[in-house]
């Protein structure tokens, strides 16, 4: 990534984030997208705890993960934190996407969590 373009999504990500602000009843459902891998975290900004996190790093994930496209693992991704967040009581969420579009890898770690129960 170019520092050019870094910068632009830290601006993006910097106005979004005027707006959005996790709750205990409402976390923020957090995205960071490197090039090789994909991470959330569901986080309580009152407490300034997470509750909840999913990668593409995760030891119980990487052989399901194992053969996929970046997208595919990204909705896998989504669907296992929409499953540990359930476990933990969390159905509704507000989604930060971090700067980054809402597209590709993004979009399917948002759709994976949908699918997955969670409500945003």
């Amino acid at each position: 990534m170019s520092e050019k373009s870094r910068l632009a999504r830290e601006r993006r990500h910097r106005r979004v984030r005027k707006k959005i602000k996790g709750t205990s009843e409402r976390p923020r459902l957090n995205v960071f997208r490197s090039l090789k891998h994909i991470y959330a975290q569901i986080i309580d900004d009152g407490q300034g705890h997470t509750l909840v996190s999913a990668s593409s790093l995760d030891p119980e994930l990487r052989e399901r993960l194992q053969g996929l496209s970046k997208t595919e693992q990204a909705r896998v991704v989504g669907q296992v934190l929409a499953e540990r967040a359930l476990a933990r009581g969390v159905r509704r969420v507000v989604f930060d996407r971090g700067g980054y579009l809402y597209h590709g890898r993004v979009k399917a770690l948002a759709d994976g969590s949908r699918e997955g129960g969670l409500e945003f």
